[in-house]
């Protein structure tokens, strides 16, 4: 990955602030779709715990409704959970590829409520006050490591493979543990994600804007667009995994 500095020190006077303004702009849109992701994805989650739990009048006990069974305790409940999965490996390159910069987004959107859905599990095993502080403690510490990204001089390119590589084998350790049940490799598996997760925060932050910058100069504008929806995309997914893996630890349970 190409230093921004260096680039930039190829693109001369007025061109050179035309891009920074730019960049600022198309970073702005990226941090603005992201947060419109996870605004959508805690609504969702919200909605669907509050439809899958019913309270019995006289008794005061919580009991699953109907929904509650099929997303939780039906066969529906593998597909809830690897239904993301499978759009991400299958389904998002063929959107960015063949789709417009609107409908992109439209399809951010709708993988975003179905995270929610698959997340709402942890309104019904956390407390409210937990989720919330976990939340506030991941975007502070999304926000440092992205303005690191951001803002340092060093190349994080050769993080990238190395990351790529840990996100490959902690998604083979949590298929296994699916099985296996095991109270510490979990744990392994929560500490180990959460470094992965905030490294690849700060390498992704840096690669966006080497990526702008790169661009900008042939002036595709439509490619621009497309980037800045993919970019939002790769950060939701690292604040996401950010916050489920501290969640593990965080968490305090009903």
């Amino acid at each position: 990955m190409a230093d921004y500095q260096t680039m930039q020190s190829g693109i001369a006077g007025a061109r050179a602030a035309e891009i920074d303004a730019g960049l600022k702009a198309h970073m702005s849109k990226v941090y603005g779709t992201m947060s419109g992701g996870m605004l959508i994805t805690a609504l969702a989650a919200w909605a669907i715990a509050g439809l899958a739990v019913t309270t019995n009048p006289i008794t005061g006990q919580e009991t699953l409704t109907g929904l509650g069974q099929a997303i939780y305790l039906s066969p529906l409940k593998w597909v809830v959970m690897f239904a993301p999965l499978a759009f991400i490996l299958f389904g998002w390159g063929a959107i960015l590829r063949r789709a417009n910069a609107a409908t992109a987004q439209i399809a951010f959107f709708a993988f975003a409520a179905l995270i929610g859905i698959s997340l709402s599990s942890i309104f019904l095993v956390y407390t409210s006050l937990s989720i919330v502080q976990t939340f506030l403690v991941t975007a502070i510490a999304f926000a440092g490591l992205s303005l690191y990204g951001y803002t340092t001089k060093k190349d994080l390119s050769g993080m990238g493979t190395f990351l790529m590589m840990g996100v490959i084998g902690l998604l083979v350790a949590m298929v296994i543990n699916l099985f296996l049940q095991s109270g510490a490799m979990m744990f392994a598996i929560s500490a180990i994600g959460v470094l992965i997760f905030a490294g690849l925060t700060a390498f992704d932050t840096q690669r966006l804007k080497s990526e702008y910058v790169a661009q900008a100069v042939h002036g595709n504008q439509e490619w621009l667009d497309k980037a800045a929806i993919d970019g939002a995309l790769s950060l939701y997914i690292n604040f996401l995994n950010m916050f489920q893996f501290l969640l593990m630890f965080m968490g305090q349970q009903e």
